[in-house]
């Protein structure tokens, strides 16, 4: 089992015994932080689960923390790749992201959401075929929109709404950005699910399981008592990360790794 450091921001300190990590016998589970759009990172980490995977007899699962669309270039054809089930023989779970959440906001009332285009959106339309010129004014959003209905794959736009929002195995809860503190799982709000930071990151809380998510850029895998961090910033660092669970085993997978 993994040592863990007590270690929290502002000297918060655990109020309980955490919880131990173990997924049922059985089951090799990977989770795939945030790709946003970096297909060659993706292609990547496939290829390592796959090996790694190889020789293992018992149940696979492979779950997705979302965002897979915005600021890399190929956010197309990461959602072409993920549709084509590229490796067989595993369970696969696609969890929302808030740029996925934004994304399905934007068809629905473009203008509210416009700001989507400064912090991603404008790569994700591109790699769809819709031209986005630099300097737009407001009354462009609405034909933005039009343009990106008539050239999105219904395929694609029925990807981004099956994503789910959280998924349970063991002692281990996956969702894209954390949780409220102190509330229940069944009790949380999707809001938080998707774009909750500091009064999940800062928390010492410890949650009802061990929460594995992305969506908080971080240079390294956070590994805490109550939640495990695999957001390495992909789109700039080159560096995917893939939690390996098995058992009471936790070790990782990441691209730029021998």
């Amino acid at each position: 089992m993994r040592s863990f450091v007590k270690k929290w921001l502002g000297g918060t300190e655990l109020k309980a015994a955490p919880v131990r990590p173990s997924i049922p016998a059985g089951q090799r589970l990977f989770c795939i932080g945030d790709i946003h759009g970096r297909l060659d990172l993706l292609q990547e980490l496939h290829r390592k689960v796959e090996d790694d995977a190889r020789d293992y007899d018992g149940h696979k699962t492979l779950v997705y923390l979302g965002d897979y669309i915005d600021r890399g270039e190929h956010s197309k054809e990461v959602i072409d790749l993920l549709l084509a089930s590229p490796l067989a023989g595993f369970k696969t779970v696609f969890l929302m992201g808030n740029h996925e959440q934004t994304l399905l906001d934007f068809l629905l009332h473009p203008r509210d959401v416009a700001s989507w285009l400064t912090y991603g959106g404008r790569a994700t339309l591109q790699s769809y075929g819709v031209a986005v010129f630099r300097e737009f004014v407001s009354g462009d959003i609405d034909v933005l929109r039009d343009e990106f209905e008539a050239k999105l794959p219904q395929s694609h736009l029925e990807f981004y709404r099956s994503c789910e929002m959280t998924y349970v195995v063991g002692a281990y809860c996956f969702v894209h950005a954390g949780i409220r503190p102190g509330i229940a799982l069944g009790e949380q709000r999707d809001q938080d699910l998707l774009w909750i930071r500091g009064d999940f990151i800062d928390s010492g809380v410890i949650h009802e399981h061990i929460v594995v998510h992305g969506h908080s850029i971080t240079p390294e895998v956070e590994w805490l008592p109550n939640r495990i961090g695999i957001d390495t910033g992909a789109f700039q660092s080159g560096v995917l990360t893939c939690l390996v669970l098995e058992r009471e085993e936790q070790r990782l997978l990441q691209t730029g790794c021998l």
